[in-house]
C-alpha cells in the first residue's frame, strides 16, 4: 500500500524522534556532535555501573567485551553473564528494557581468550496510522548488536583485544517516503583495546603495588556512518575513546579495596550549518546566504579532526569504587559518580551497587539516582546473573 506523504513523514519523523528522546540521555548524544545507535554505549552490567560506569581499567569478567576486550587477555577459564534493566524508568513504559548477555572461555589453542555478547534495546511497540486514529498494524522498534572478540598477552603484562560487531537498527520496518526503502538500518564495527598490568609499580610513599595498577585503554566502534533511508543523511557510529584506571588499594585475604576511574570521549567531528547575513539587494533588509550544508567527517579523519575543539569539556568522567569481603570473594559494596560538563549536557549521577558470589554462581544490582530531578535515567536499576569459573 502506497503511504501519502502525510502519513509517511509522520510516521518516520515520530519513530525517529522517540529513538532520540529515549537514547539521548544514556552516554553520548548530549556530547559534541552526536551519533546513530548509541545504545552501544549503555553501561551493559551491574558491577561497572555501581562503580559510576567505570569498567575500562578493571575488566576481569566477561563484560570486559564492552568496556576493554584487551582485560580478556588476562582471564582464564570460562564465565557467562545476563543483565537487565527496564530502561528510562521515569517514562513509566513496561515495554522499554534494555538485555545484555556476554561470555567468555580461554583456550590453549589459540593462547588466548575468546567472547562474544548480545546487546538488545527494546523501543516498544507502536501503531501505524494515517491521517486518523485508525490503526493500520502494530510493529516493534528495536535495536542489536552482536559481537565477537579475541584477546591475547603480547607480553606478560600487556593484553591486546579486538571486536567485531554486527549491528542493526530497525525504527521503521516499512517502506518510507515511498522510495522502497523501510527505515531499517544494518551496518558493522570493530574495537580495539589495551591493556597494561605490571607485575611490579614502586610508587612514593606506597612502596610497590605488586599487580594492584592497571591502565586500560578502548577504541570502541570504528566503523562506517549509518544509513537508514538516505545516504546523504548518514551519522556517524558512536565512536568512543575510553581510558581507564584501576588501582586495588586494599588487598588482603578477606578485604579487597578497588578504585576505578575512566574517561569518555566521542571522536565524532560534526560541522554547523554555515550562513551569511549581509544585504545583498541593498533595499536596508538583511538577507541570508547558506555557505555550507551541516556535515560529519568520516573515519579515519574524525579521529584527528574531533580534538580541535573543545577538547577538555567533550570529556566525561566516571568513578568509583567496590569492596569485597570474604576468602573467596562473598560479598560487595560498590559506590560510583558521573560527571559531563555543563556545556556539554550536564549530566550528573551517582550510582550504588552490591554483589554476591557462591561457587560459581554470582549476582550483582546497581541503582542510578540522579543529581537532576525527574531525569530520565532516575532510579535506572540493572540486575545482572552471572555463571564462570577461573582456572
Amino acid at each position: 500500500m502506497m503511504f501519502s506523504m502525510n502519513r509517511r513523514y509522520m510516521a518516520f519523523g515520530f519513530l525517529g524522534l522517540m529513538a532520540l528522546a529515549f537514547l539521548a540521555p544514556t552516554i553520548v548524544q548530549a556530547q559534541a556532535g552526536g551519533s546513530a545507535v548509541p545504545f552501544l554505549l549503555i553501561a551493559p552490567n551491574a558491577r561497572a555501573d555501581g562503580m559510576g560506569e567505570a569498567g575500562a581499567g578493571i575488566a576481569d569478567d566477561a563484560s570486559a567485551v564492552h568496556w576493554n576486550p584487551a582485560g580478556l587477555a588476562f582471564q582464564r577459564g570460562r564465565e557467562a553473564s545476563l543483565t537487565h534493566s527496564n530502561w528510562l524508568p521515569q517514562f513509566q513504559q513496561a515495554d522499554l528494557f534494555y538485555e545484555y548477555a556476554a561470555g567468555k572461555m580461554y583456550l590453549e589453542e589459540v593462547a588466548g581468550t575468546v567472547s562474544g555478547s548480545i546487546t538488545y534495546l527494546n523501543l516498544g511497540e507502536f501503531n501505524e496510522t494515517k491521517d486518523d486514529p485508525t490503526v493500520l498494524r502494530t510493529f516493534k522498534a528495536y535495536e542489536i548488536a552482536v559481537t565477537g572478540g579475541y584477546a591475547t598477552q603480547l607480553f606478560s603484562d600487556f593484553g591486546v583485544g579486538l571486536n567485531l560487531r554486527y549491528i542493526r537498527s530497525s525504527l521503521a520496518p516499512f517502506d518510507v517516503q515511498g522510495q522502497g526503502r523501510e527505515g531499517v538500518a544494518n551496518t558493522f564495527s570493530f574495537d580495539v583495546g589495551f591493556m597494561w598490568r605490571p607485575q611490579e609499580l614502586m610508587l612514593p610513599f606506597i612502596g610497590n603495588f605488586e599487580d594492584r595498577f592497571r591502565v586500560g585503554l578502548n577504541f570502541s566502534n570504528l566503523g562506517p556512518k549509518v544509513t537508514y533511508i538516505d545516504a546523504a543523511q548518514a551519522d556517524p557510529l558512536p565512536t568512543n575513546l575510553r581510558l581507564g584506571l584501576g588501582i586495588q588499594l586494599l588487598k588482603s585475604e578477606y578485604n579487597n579495596f578497588t578504585v576505578a576511574v575512566d574517561f569518555n570521549r566521542l571522536l565524532i567531528r560534526r560541522y554547523p550549518e554555515v550562513k551569511e547575513i549581509s544585504d545583498l539587494d541593498g533595499d536596508g533588509e538583511p538577507d541570508t546566504t547558506k555557505i555550507s550544508d551541516p556535515y560529519v567527517d568520516d573515519l579515519p579523519k574524525s579521529l584527528i579532526t574531533t580534538w580541535d575543539q573543545n577538547v577538555w569539556r567533550n570529556f566525561t568522567v566516571a568513578g568509583g569504587f567496590e569492596y569485597w569481603y570474604g576468602s573467596p570473594r562473598l560479598i560487595a559494596l560498590r559506590w560510583g559518580y558521573f560527571y559531563e560538563h555543563p556545556e556539554n549536557g550536564n549530566r550528573k549521577f551517582m550510582t550504588f551497587g552490591a554483589g554476591i558470589r557462591y561457587s560459581i554462581f554470582g549476582f550483582d544490582f546497581s541503582y542510578l539516582s540522579a543529581i537532576e530531578e525527574n531525569h530520565p535515567l532516575g532510579e535506572t536499576l540493572r540486575f545482572t546473573l552471572l555463571v564462570g569459573e577461573e582456572e
